[in-house]
């Protein structure tokens, strides 16, 4: 294999061999992304490999998961150049093909796991919630929507937190995350907690209750984002460190929530109580901010905010 995939750690370079073995047109872009990773992030990669073998996944299955986002990616690409919009915009729609699909949501956490790894955007925003995520304040930690639970692993593992507590609506959501912390963190037993849960039902989180919120890539996937931003500043306390990613013109097969530039998502984040602490832009790939505006390609989002002095009130979310 040519470098610099052959300078990958044996578990990650067999991936990236049966990878190509059943999509040879990927080989560009993976070479490209891994040529990004640094030593210690191709160390990562090959860990959390060997976390999904204890698992019992085998190389062949870990490639399949990873297909399965790309050519969910691809086909959503081409439904949303053709039409100009997603191809669902409630969350019922896509609950029962998603969600409420243990078989296709292990399939898809455990593939979206790797994009952490595989793709350079989504590897730039864990670079970034590495990077800002406070850990000299202790406190309370909350995860709304975990997914394959990188990001809370990573909180759990820091020390940093008094409590670590993770919600998500999915169960296959839940089981992975709570299996990624186990295997990373074995002896952190009893300071987290990770639940099937709708964040609007989680009546025990009163105001000004958390001191560190995260929620990646959450927004695109509800009906209304802003009653999810308004809650979120209503738990956080006045100094509270809160991270918070999403996308624009980003077609997913659960992605309902359509914003057409970042600036709607940075007056929407603003309008609900929050400011913008930092912000992080991540265009296509080889292209600009410029080029994706012009051309509707996806740009992705990430987010360092606080509370502001008045946030507005929560309102309840219908998904």
């Amino acid at each position: 294999m040519r470098a610099p995939l052959a300078s990958l750690p044996p578990r990650a370079a067999d991936l990236a061999d049966r990878i190509l073995e059943r999509n040879p047109m990927h080989r560009g872009f993976l070479e490209r992304a891994v040529a990004q990773l640094s030593p210690d992030e191709a160390s990562r990669l090959e860990r959390y490999l060997a976390f999904a073998d204890a698992q019992g996944l085998t190389p062949d299955h870990l490639a399949e998961c990873y297909l399965t986002v790309v050519g969910d990616a691809l086909r959503e690409q081409v439904f949303f150049r053709r039409h100009g919009r997603y191809r669902y915009s409630r969350f019922a729609e896509v609950a029962a093909r998603v969600y409420d699909d243990p078989e296709f949501m292990h399939r898809y956490m455990y593939g979206l796991a790797m994009t952490v790894f595989l793709w350079p955007n989504h590897l730039a925003m864990a670079r970034f919630f590495e990077r800002t995520m406070p850990r000299a304040r202790g406190g309370a930690y909350l995860e709304i929507g975990p997914g394959h639970g990188y990001y809370l692993m990573t909180a759990v593992a820091s020390g940093a937190y008094d409590s670590v507590r993770g919600i998500d609506v999915s169960a296959a959501s839940v089981a992975q995350t709570r299996a990624v912390i186990e295997h990373f963190c074995p002896t952190h037993a009893g300071h987290y907690q990770v639940e099937q849960r709708d964040f609007f039902d989680a009546t025990d989180l009163p105001p000004e209750s958390a001191d560190a919120i995260v929620m990646g890539e959450v927004l695109e996937h509800v009906e209304q984002p802003d009653v999810f931003l308004r809650r979120i500043a209503e738990v956080a306390r006045p100094d509270a460190f809160i991270f918070v990613t999403t996308c624009v013109n980003a077609p997913a097969i659960d992605h309902i929530f359509l914003w057409r530039s970042p600036d709607e998502v940075d007056a929407l984040v603003r309008a609900c109580g929050l400011e913008i602490v930092e912000a992080l832009r991540l265009p296509y790939e080889g292209k600009s901010l410029e080029a994706c505006a012009e051309e509707r390609l996806t740009v992705n989002l990430a987010y360092v905010l606080r509370k502001a002095s008045a946030a507005p009130a929560p309102e309840r979310a219908r998904g």
